[in-house]
């Protein structure tokens, strides 16, 4: 989910060093990402090891292994799909317990009271297993991993229970609707806004989570306020989001991690303007806004009417200083784009090119240099490297403007963003000082295209900005 799965992944060397061998985090499993970032190992625990194995027994499928980020934790996967056909049972005990109906046609919340109902079932296995006091404690985020907690306070599981949320659901769509969400927080009638939304099941799910929880907690002081009046609980505890940068202490390496990323974010550039790089990468800067694609909420129409003024005072004043400016907001798209890939292909042919020129023309002048002269430099270069240098200029002449976003977005007709772009005129042409790339993906340094993780990125930037109307303290800002 978003922010939140970040804001784990970077508190889990913390935790980690911490708890040790007994901090293990739960999730759902899904293939694709499991392939990529979970090393598959038996559990050490014993206790952990039989729970598991009596869900298994009962035709479960549950996953085990280290997850491959820094301080490597345990990770418990369910497989929410192999449980589906329990799907319709666990509805009704979740109804018993919480008087909470869940309409059919939710996917999302269907999929919460699985995973739910197999957390619970979980635990309840586990804390049978210690009889002599209730050493567990659970930790949950957000409305989407609450049906576990409500589930284990109603089997009177020994288990003390946690329930963190990192916005409310009802805040989100109240803010979106351009509503004067934080001036008139007292007012809003909150049955009839979330019914209206048909979000009443979730709110609902949402609620429950807060008051079973033995301890609330949120992330910002903004949030607690938010919560009291959305989910009448005020927060025990309220636990900032922050970044990890405790590493990077010393401040030559701040430079020099900021120098090596930027020349990477700056290869990119090379590859996505082939053909129009007619500015200086030195004289540019790279400026960048990140979250949930939420156009108003996180403040990208905002941005996107700044970027439109800078980039008419940049060029009445013929400055020499670029702006590129990335959205790493993830939509629904088909993949990257032809034009986007085959730009840095065509930097990489360049790339060897230059490089093969380079050999040739290192040997003979070593050859020239032993033997004491100086060569001449306009033979130096035969007619083949001529050919093949103005063969690789030639690749480089492009018809189009160079994209201004990197992935073929489905539905780019309605996309906000997009049409946006469209009516300020932000294309890319060679006259703007302000470039746009649109990436609607999370950012990972396995992408063919931009292979920086999140972090790596932010490091490479000049600056981030995050004009966020709602949740102006959640992780990205």
């Amino acid at each position: 989910v978003g922010g939140i799965y970040t804001v784990i992944q970077t508190k889990a060397k913390t935790t980690a060093d911490e708890w040790g061998e007994n901090y293990f985090l739960i999730g759902p499993y899904f293939e694709h990402n499991v392939k990529t970032q979970v090393e598959a190992c038996e559990p050490s625990n014993p206790a952990v090891k039989k729970a598991m194995d009596t869900m298994k027994s009962q035709g479960c499928q549950v996953f085990f292994g280290r997850w491959l980020i820094e301080g490597s934790p345990y990770v418990l996967l369910f497989d929410i799909g192999s449980a589906a056909w329990n799907l319709d049972r666990w509805k009704g005990e979740f109804w018993d317990a919480s008087n909470i109906g869940i309409p059919f046609h939710d996917r999302e919340a269907n999929d919460a009271v699985i995973f739910g109902s197999l957390t619970a079932w979980f635990l309840k296995e586990l804390s049978c297993q210690f009889d002599d006091k209730p050493n567990i404690i659970a930790h949950f985020h957000e409305w989407q991993a609450g049906v576990g907690l409500i589930l284990s306070r109603s089997q009177k599981l020994r288990v003390a229970t946690i329930f963190t949320t990192h916005a409310t659901l009802l805040g989100r769509y109240l803010c979106a609707a351009s509503i004067d969400f934080y001036n008139n927080l007292d007012q809003f009638d909150i049955d009839k806004e979330a019914g209206e939304r048909q979000i009443y099941h979730r709110y609902c799910m949402e609620r429950a989570s807060v008051h079973c929880a033995h301890v609330f907690t949120t992330v910002s002081q903004i949030t607690a306020v938010e919560a009291e009046h959305m989910l009448k609980r005020n927060p025990d505890v309220v636990t900032p989001n922050g970044l990890n940068i405790k590493k990077f202490s010393a401040m030559h390496e701040f430079q020099n991690l900021h120098s090596m990323y930027k020349a990477r974010i700056q290869e990119f550039i090379r590859g996505h303007f082939y053909g129009h790089l007619d500015f200086s990468l030195e004289k540019t800067l790279f400026f960048f806004i990140a979250g949930r694609y939420e156009f108003s909420n996180k403040g990208a129409d905002m941005f996107l009417e700044a970027l439109s003024r800078l980039n008419f005072l940049l060029r009445v004043h013929k400055t020499d200083v670029t702006v590129v400016v990335f959205f790493i907001m993830p939509a629904k798209t088909n993949n990257f784009n032809v034009e986007t890939l085959k730009g840095q292909a065509v930097r990489k042919q360049l790339w060897d090119t230059a490089q093969s020129v380079k050999e040739k023309f290192g040997k003979k002048l070593y050859n020239a240099l032993l033997k004491g002269e100086i060569p001449d430099l306009n033979k130096i270069l035969d007619r083949d490297d001529i050919t093949i240098m103005k063969r690789a200029i030639f690749s480089t002449q492009r018809h189009c403007l160079p994209p201004v976003t990197t992935h073929n977005m489905i539905d780019d007709g309605n996309d906000p963003i997009l049409n946006t772009i469209r009516r300020i005129g932000l294309f890319n042409n060679r006259t703007d000082r302000v470039k746009v790339i649109l990436h609607p993906e999370f950012l990972s340094s396995t992408s063919p295209l931009l292979p920086l993780d999140y972090e790596e990125f932010v490091r490479g930037c000049h600056l981030g900005v995050f004009p966020s109307y709602y949740e102006p303290w959640g992780y990205t800002p």
